[in-house]
C-alpha cells in the first residue's frame, strides 16, 4: 500500500524535476528561438508527428503494465526489453525505407535524412524505458528527476551549440539523439539494470494484453494531440506549425510540470489501491483539488500576459503565437479533468471505456480543426479547446462511475482554487489600471511587474484566506515557512 508520505514525497520530487525541466526548457527554448526560425521548429514537429506515433507502438504499453502490476520479476523486464528492442529495430527499418517517400510527400528532400537520423531513437528507447520503469515502480522519483534534468541540460547545450554554428534544424535532431544516449547511460546503473534478452514470451501474455490496450489508448490520444500540427503542416505550412506549437507548448507548460508531477505517482498509488474504493476516491479528488490550487494562477497569468510575454521574450517574429497561447489557456480545467480522470481509468483497467472517448474525440477534433483553419492558427486553438471540453467531461463521467463517486465531486474540489483565483484576477485588473504608461509600454517590465505582484498576492491569499478545505495545506506551508506551528492533531 502506498503511504501518504511516500505519495507526497514522490510528487515533491517529480515537481522539482518537472519544474527544473520546464524552467530550463523555457530558457533553452528562448535561446534556440533566437538562433533558429519558426520553420526549423516546424520541420522537427512535422517529423515528430510520425515518430511520436511509432513510439507508442515501440513501447507497446508494456512498461506501464509492469508499473501497474502487483508483482514484476526480473524475467518480466527481460521479456519486455527483448520485445521493445525487436519492435524498435523494425520501426527504424520502416522509417529508413520510407524516408524518400516522406520527403517527396512534403516536397522537401531534407526530410529524408532528417527522418532517418531522428528514427535512431527507436533503437535507443528500450535502454531508457526499462530502467525508467523500474525506478517508477519503486517510486524512486528523485533519481528520475535528477537524470531528466541532466539529460535536458546536455541535449539542450548540444542543440544550442550546433544552432550557433549554423546547423539549423539538425541542431534539434542531434540534441535529441544525444539526450537519449545520456539518459540510458545514467539510468542503467542507477536502476541496477543491465540489458538481457529473453524469449520466454509466454510468460508475458498478461503484460502484453494490458499493454496493448494501454498502447492503443495512448496512440489515439497522441493522434488527437498531433492533429493540429499534422493539418497545419499540410495546409498553412511549417511556419504556422512552429508558431502554433510555441503557443501550445507555453499553454501546456504549467499543466506539464504540475499535473505531470502528480500523474505518475497517482497512477502507481491507484494501482496499489485497486481493491480500496474509498482510498481511491480520496486520492483522485484530493489530487484534483491540489493540482487546481497550484496550477490555475499560472493560467490566469497567461490569459493576462500572453502577448507581452511572447513579444518580450521571443521577439516580434513570434508574436502571432500569443493568440493560440491565450485561447488554449482556457482549456486548462478540461485538461485537468481529462488527465486525472484518464489516470483513474488506466489504473483500474477501464481502458476499453477510455478508448471509446479517445476515438470519438479524434473524429470531433479533426472536424473542428478543419473548420477552425478558416480563421488561422487562432481558429485551430479554439477547436482544441472545444475538443478538450468534450473529452474532459466524458472522461470525468466515466471516472466518477468507475469510483462510484458523485458528479459534484469535481466542482467541489475546485472551490478553493476558484476563490483564490477570482481574488487574483481582481487584483491584476486593478493593478493594470494603476500602472504607469512607461511600464505598460515595456513588455518585459510589464510581465515582471504583474507576475511578481500576482504571485505575491496569490501566495498570501493561499496562506491566510480562511477556507476549511485548505486548512491542512495552509498549515503545512506555514510550518515549512516557519510562519506557524504544526498542529499536533
Amino acid at each position: 500500500m502506498a503511504s501518504g508520505q511516500s505519495i507526497r514525497r514522490g510528487i515533491a520530487w517529480l515537481f522539482v524535476g518537472n519544474t527544473s525541466k520546464q524552467v530550463l526548457g523555457f530558457v533553452f527554448g528562448v535561446v534556440l528561438a533566437r538562433l533558429l526560425v519558426p520553420e526549423d521548429f516546424g520541420m522537427l514537429i512535422t517529423i515528430q508527428v510520425f515518430t511520436g506515433l511509432a513510439g507508442f507502438i515501440a513501447g507497446g504499453g508494456m512498461g506501464q503494465a509492469l508499473i501497474r502490476a502487483k508483482t514484476a520479476t526480473a524475467q518480466d523486464y527481460d521479456i519486455v526489453f527483448t520485445l521493445q528492442l525487436i519492435i524498435g529495430c523494425l520501426i527504424y527499418a520502416v522509417f529508413f525505407l520510407a524516408a524518400p517517400w516522406f520527403a517527396h510527400w512534403y516536397d522537401n528532400p531534407l526530410y529524408s535524412d532528417l527522418l532517418r537520423v531522428s528514427a535512431l531513437s527507436f533503437i535507443l528507447r528500450p535502454f531508457v524505458n526499462l530502467p525508467g520503469n523500474m525506478l517508477h515502480r519503486a517510486m524512486r522519483f528523485k533519481a528520475q528527476a535528477v537524470v531528466s534534468v541532466i539529460t535536458l541540460i546536455v541535449s539542450s547545450t548540444v542543440s544550442i551549440g550546433l544552432a550557433y554554428l549554423g546547423n539549423g534544424v539538425w541542431s534539434l535532431i542531434w540534441g535529441g539523439i544525444v539526450g537519449s544516449v545520456v539518459s540510458a547511460l545514467l539510468l542503467m546503473p542507477i536502476a541496477r539494470w543491465r540489458p538481457r534478452l529473453s524469449t520466454a514470451f509466454g510468460r508475458g501474455r498478461e503484460i502484453a494484453r494490458y499493454g496493448v490496450l494501454f498502447s492503443i489508448n495512448d496512440i489515439v490520444f497522441y493522434l488527437r494531440s498531433q492533429l493540429s500540427a499534422f493539418i497545419l503542416s499540410r495546409t498553412l505550412g511549417p511556419a504556422s506549425v512552429g508558431l502554433f506549437n510555441k503557443g501550445e507548448s507555453l499553454a501546456r507548460m504549467p499543466h506539464a510540470f504540475i499535473t505531470g508531477s502528480v500523474y505518475p505517482v497517482l497512477f502507481r498509488a491507484l494501482g496499489a489501491e485497486q481493491d480500496n474504493l474509498d482510498r481511491s476516491r480520496y486520492l483522485y479528488f484530493r489530487s484534483i483539488a491540489l493540482v487546481a490550487l497550484y496550477a490555475t494562477p499560472f493560467y490566469v497569468g497567461l490569459l493576462w500576459l500572453a502577448e507581452p510575454l511572447v513579444r518580450g521574450v521571443y521577439g516580434v517574429r513570434w508574436v502571432e503565437a500569443a493568440g493560440p497561447l491565450a485561447i488554449l489557456a482556457l482549456a486548462w480545467p478540461f485538461w485537468l479533468m481529462g488527465n486525472l480522470s484518464g489516470n483513474v481509468l488506466k489504473a483500474r483497467n477501464w481502458l476499453g471505456h477510455e478508448l471509446a472517448v479517445q476515438l470519438a474525440s479524434l473524429a470531433i477534433g479533426g472536424l473542428a480543426i478543419w473548420v477552425g483553419l478558416a480563421y488561422g492558427i487562432d481558429g485551430v486553438a479554439w477547436a482544441v479547446v472545444g475538443t478538450a471540453a468534450f473529452t474532459g467531461i466524458w472522461q470525468y463521467g466515466l471516472a466518477a462511475r468507475c469510483l462510484d463517486a458523485r458528479l459534484s465531486g469535481f466542482p467541489r474540489a475546485l472551490v478553493p482554487a476558484g476563490v483564490l483565483n477570482v481574488l487574483l484576477a481582481t487584483v491584476l485588473f486593478l493593478m493594470d489600471l494603476a500602472l504607469p504608461q512607461a511600464v505598460r509600454q515595456n513588455d518585459l517590465a510589464y510581465v515582471l511587474t504583474m507576475g511578481t505582484a500576482g504571485g505575491l498576492v496569490y501566495g498570501l491569499a493561499f496562506l491566510y484566506v480562511p477556507l476549511a478545505a485548505l486548512a491542512v495545506e495552509q498549515q503545512r506551508w506555514k510550518t515549512k515557512l516557519r510562519l506557524g506551528r504544526e498542529n499536533p492533531g
